[in-house]
């Protein structure tokens, strides 16, 4: 499963959610630090679904860029 993890840069590093998973959420300093992060979170999330025996859901979010002309 591929979920879309979208990341924001902060005035004090980064931040990270999937909107398919929600309250999977971290922060961190660095935009690769949040990657592992989120990887991890994303994991240990379905792993308690699974565990508690809640239907894991499908990814529905889709990302794209909107390419604007050159002002």
């Amino acid at each position: 499963m591929n979920y879309v993890v979208i990341y924001e840069k902060s005035s004090t590093g980064w931040a990270a959610y999937a909107p398919d998973l929600p309250g999977v959420v971290t922060t961190g300093q660095t935009r690769e630090q949040v990657r592992e992060l989120m990887q991890e979170a994303i994991e240990f999330h379905l792993d308690g679904m699974r565990d508690d025996g809640t239907p894991i859901p499908e990814p529905t979010t889709v990302a794209a860029y909107v390419e604007l002309p050159a002002a």
